[in-house]
This record gives C-alpha cells, sequence and structure tokens, in this order.
C-alpha cells in the first residue's frame, strides 16, 4: 500500500523534481552504504571497493520495489536476532525495502508455513526454514525452487556476486531432482563435547586405563562413550568438592524429546544405510525410499525404525540417562538442559549443538579460562556398533531461505533480494563471528576465522577439516516432516519413562508413520514422489538382505576406542 501512495505522489511531481530528488535518493543509498561497510562491515572476505560495488547492486536491483514493506520470519537464534535487528535495518537504508523480520519460536515457523501451504494465503513473504523440510518441499509443490527463481522471473534480482559455489550447506537444500529449493543462511552441527581440562589431569588419565585398560581421550564408539560416562559418575564422582557426571541429556515428554532422535540419533548408532548426506535406501529415521517413493518404516516393510540398532540406540539413551545424568536430567527439556554443562559438572556430551558456542564461551563461566580461553572442546561424535564408513556421522541444523509460491511475486523478489543480503559477502563474515552458524566457505577460511579459532573450542578445525561433510540435517526420504517429526517425542517419551520397552515404543512409532504415511498415499496429495508403501512382509527377510534394517549383533559392545584430541586435530588438516 505504502508503495502504491509513493506512486501516486511521485505521478505528481514535475519531471525536474523527479531528477533532483532521484538524485537525493541515490545519494542517500550510497552514503547508508559507506556507513554501513565502515562501521558494521568492517570486517569481510571482500575488500572495501568490493563491498560497496556489492551494495551498489543491490540498491539498483531494489528500485522496482522501493517504498514496499514485507515480512519475513525466523527461529530465535543468535544469527536470526542479528539479521532482524541488524541487517534489516541495514537492508532499508541501502535499499528503500522495509523489512519486519519476526523472530517467532521454531514450532510457530513451521506451523505458520504449514498453514500458508495448506490455505494459500501469504502469511510471510520468506521463511528461514530448516532444511530438515526438502523432503516435504520437494514433494508438495508448494515451494518455489531457488533455482527456477534464478533462471526465472528472479533472474534481473539474482546478485551476479551471490556465488553459491562457496556455499557450503547447498547439498541438503537440494531436491532429487537436481534442483536448489532452498538458500542456506546459518548452519550448526551436533557435534561430542568434553572437559578437555579434565581429560588431561595425570591422576585421571591413569586411573581412567587402570579399570579400562586403555587411554582417556576422545571417544571413537559408543563403548569408550559409556565407559568414561560411567568412569566420572562412578569412579570419580567429584573434582574440587563438587559432584561430576559422565553423561548430559534430557528426558522430560516433550517435543523437544524428538529432536533428539530425529537429529540423527539412530544414525550415529548406525542404523541407517551408507550415503552422503543421508543414507540410501534407508535413511537416518529408518525410512526407506524406492524410486523415491517412502515405502515403509517398520522392519516388516524394509524400513529401519524399530530394527535392532534402533533398538540398540534407545536403549542405550535410556540407560546413559538414568545412570549417568544428573537426576534432574530425566525431567529437563532440550531448552532447560542446554546450559547445564557450562555450569562445570559435566565431563562429556555425547550430542551437544555448536550453535551454543557462543554461549559457552563468555567470560567468568567455570568452564572458561581466565584469559578467555575454554576449558572444553568439542570433536566428533562417537559412532555406535552397527555404523559403517560411508555412513553420515551425525546432524547439521541448516536454516535456508524458503519461498512460497502463494507470496505474491513482487513480495517474494523483494524477499528474494534481502535473503541474498543476509548471506551476501559483504556481511556474512560479520554474521558469522557473531552467530558462530557459518555458510560460506570464504568465510571458513578467512583470517578473522583463524585469529578466532583458539576461542572456540574446535569450531573452526571441525568446519575446515573433511569430517564436517559426513554431518547432515534430514534428507528427502521423509515425505511430511511437521506430520511425522510430532510422532516421535510421544513415543520416545514412552521409553523415556519406562512406560514401554525400548522395542515396544519404536514399533508404535514405526507403525504411526506408516499409518501416516498410507493416509498420505491414499489422499494422493504429493505428486512428486509420494508415498508408495510396500506391503508387511516377515521381518526375517529384510533382516537377511544387505544393508538396513540390520541383523542385530552378537556383540553390541566393542572394544572402547579413544583418540587424543591432538591427534584428532592432525587428521583434518
Amino acid at each position: 500500500m505504502r508503495y502504491n501512495k509513493k506512486k501516486i505522489a511521485l505521478a505528481t511531481l514535475p519531471f525536474a523534481v523527479m531528477l533532483h530528488s532521484a538524485s537525493l535518493w541515490a545519494d542517500a543509498y550510497s552514503d547508508a552504504a559507506e556507513k554501513w561497510v565502515k562501521d558494521e562491515f568492517s570486517v569481510s572476505t571482500l575488500t572495501q571497493q568490493q563491498q560497496l560495488d556489492e551494495l551498489s547492486w543491490f540498491t539498483q536491483a531494489a528500485k522496482k520495489f522501493r517504498g514496499m514493506e514485507i515480512n519475513v520470519a525466523s527461529e530465535t537464534l543468535t544469527t536470526h536476532k542479528y539479521e532482524s535487528q541488524v541487517l534489516a535495518k541495514a537492508f532499508q537504508e541501502i535499499t528503500g525495502i522495509k523489512v519486519n523480520h519476526d523472530l517467532i519460536q521454531e514450532g510457530d515457523v513451521v506451523e505458520k508455513l504449514q498453514t500458508q501451504m495448506q490455505s494459500g494465503r501469504n502469511i510471510y513473504d520468506a521463511y528461514v526454514n530448516d532444511s530438515d523440510l526438502i523432503g516435504t518441499h520437494f514433494r508438495y509443490g508448494k515451494v518455489v525452487p531457488i533455482s527456477d527463481m534464478m533462471k526465472g522471473d528472479g533472474k534481473d534480482y539474482t546478485s551476479p556476486t551471490l556465488d553459491l559455489d562457496d556455499f557450503i550447506g547447498l547439498s541438503f537444500t537440494t531436491g532429487p531432482d537436481g534442483k536448489l529449493y532452498q538458500l542456506p543462511t546459518q548452519q550448526f552441527a551436533n557435534l561430542y563435547w568434553f572437559r578437555a581440562d579434565w581429560f588431561a589431569r595425570a591422576d585421571l588419565k591413569a586411573k581412567f586405563k587402570s579399570i579400562y585398560g586403555y587411554d582417556l581421550g576422545v571417544p571413537v564408539n559408543w563403548s569408550a562413550y559409556e565407559d568414561i560416562a560411567e568412569f566420572f559418575t562412578d569412579k570419580v564422582k567429584t573434582i574440587d568438592g563438587e559432584p561430576v557426571y559422565g553423561h548430559m541429556d534430557y528426558g522430560k515428554k516433550d517435543p523437544s524429546l524428538g529432536w533428539r532422535f530425529t537429529d540423527a540419533w539412530f544414525s550415529m548408532a548406525g542404523a541407517g544405510d551408507k550415503g552422503i548426506p543421508n543414507g540410501l535406501p534407508v535413511d537416518e529415521w529408518g525410512i526407506r525410499v524406492e524410486n523415491c517413493h517412502p515405502v515403509g518404516s517398520s522392519v516388516s516393510r524394509g524400513g529401519a525404525t524399530n530394527g535392532p540398532a534402533a533398538v540398540y540406540a534407545t536403549t542405550k539413551y535410556v540407560d546413559w540417562l538414568r545412570k549417568y545424568a544428573p537426576p534432574e536430567a530425566q525431567g529437563m527439556t532440550f531448552s532447560e538442559s542446554g546450559p547445564v554443562p557450562a555450569q562445570g559438572g559435566v565431563a562429556q556430551q555425547i550430542f551437544w549443538y555448536t550453535a551454543f558456542t557462543a554461549d559457552m564461551t563468555a567470560k567468568g563461566l567455570p568452564v572458561v579460562n581466565e584469559d578467555g580461553s575454554p576449558k572444553w572442546r568439542m570433536a566428533p561424535s562417537p559412532v555406535g556398533p552397527y555404523w559403517e564408513e560411508g555412513m553420515k556421522k551425525g546432524y547439521q541444523d541448516v536454516g535456508a531461505w524458503t519461498f512460497m509460491n502463494s507470496t505474491p511475486d513482487d513480495r517474494r523478489l523483494a524477499a528474494w533480494l534481502y535473503a541474498q543480503f543476509t548471506t551476501s559477502k559483504t556481511v556474512s563474515l560479520q554474521k558469522t563471528l557473531v552467530g558462530l552458524t557459518p555458510i560460506r566457505e570464504s568465510d571458513i577460511n578467512s583470517p578473522e576465522m583463524a585469529a578466532a579459532a583458539p576461542k572456540l573450542g574446535g569450531l573452526v578445525e571441525f568446519y575446515k577439516g573433511p569430517a564436517r561433510k559426513e554431518w547432515s540435517p534430514t534428507g528427502t526420504n521423509v515425505p511430511d516432516y511437521p506430520k511425522l517429526a510430532q510422532l516421535w517425542w510421544q513415543y520416545i517419551s514412552q521409553a523415556a519413562s519406562g512406560e514401554a520397552s525400548p522395542q515396544e515404543a519404536l514399533n508404535g512409532l514405526a507403525a504411526a508413520q506408516d499409518k501416516v504415511m498410507q493416509r498420505l498415499e491414499r489422499a494422493k496429495v504429493q505428486d512428486n514422489c509420494g508415498p508408495k508403501l510396500n506391503k508387511p512382509r516377515d521381518e526375517a527377510y529384510w533382516l537377511a538382505q544387505p544393508g538396513s534394517p540390520k541383523a542385530k549383533l552378537s556383540n553390541e559392545k566393542p572394544q572402547g576406542v579413544t583418540v587424543s584430541y591432538d591427534e584428532l586435530l592432525r587428521s583434518w588438516e
């Protein structure tokens, strides 16, 4: 509406006045660009002149949309706060397009997105939506693929300096059809976290070796993780007079309990098939896909959600939570448990979000030295006995710009400009240093990130090394993420609380997933690679086939293996 009023007002102005006004505006935009480059984006992988050239392109490309007010939404992460509070303002001053960048809870982002998908009513002009929904977006046809937009009506509004090859997460946002559906704007991984200062103590090292027969170090497998958990909780018990625990987790009946598992818990144990970024034909959720169609998650249909490896993984989750975590962990949610390692009483955590890095490095914390260096380190999470070389090892969360086909074209294209701005090389290094959620190779390899590395506990080393490719979000096998993800916490909580055995809980989960996929199949709502479920057959048939689902191992606790942190870092060089 504001855009239309401005057009009418301009139409009444004499031509000379318009020229004068245009000149003033151009000056104002270039002045703003210079101010932002100097004051906020002083670190960049571009030279200052290259930054100004890039911003000048945004100013020119935005001409058609000048005066518009657009609405976008993302969840409340540090990175998105920076986008909302700083980048949106910079974008408005440089382009003349006002952006209302709403920060809402992750569940609300998905709910708004679902509502827009189902109703066709435009709620937001763009979403930062987890790439976990790539299988959903690819199948429903409600999202405008970015690669189509770049060739079509967005061609004139695609920055010549976008440099897609520089992004590290594009394989996660690409569908089986080869199209790019979403543009990453932040990403972080789930890694192993441990107290490097405790692991380096000679007395603790000697004690561990005398009990377990091998060195205390970064665990390579779940056997070693379990031994270390037992060591600190049951053998060490206290350090400096304070109780210590060898494990941290959470177990409250809450939607966040599902993330613990859908974020690759089964794949770490080795339940899925080989394949990077996600196992094929069976992924880390245990869903089998044949010819791009999901065919089942129960073992009886060829899936692995209730297979022996998944049961093993769930059993270890329950056992470790009860035996080795602080007693209050059983009643905690994801957000309640997140700050606990920073309080100084936990020796290790198998599955820790690097999004917490900034919070874990604050001065004054028990886990930070006086010089600001951390007492902890992050490393690749250990893998379970069913894991094989060539499988993914963990989870990466990739928040990515997503555009719906129900959004009016001009609003979508204006939002596309904002999305590119928030990921542009002019701003992305500064954004990465603030939020520590890198998306560009050039930022990761910058001198500024190298300088920050000693205070980030291994974050930069992880992203520079080859291992990061083995960490990935939920893949394309999951046909409807919102409908299926909400099942997980309800069934996993049955195992966590003891209401059901891990096998019983996973039988219920697998059957519930198959039921949802059957409904999708019957409703014919997914023309593109929708579910076509296999008929159930004897589980023994599927367990005898190569790959996943895998038959139960006779020994699920092989010898524990550890590696020194220095040796690990050398392997990444």
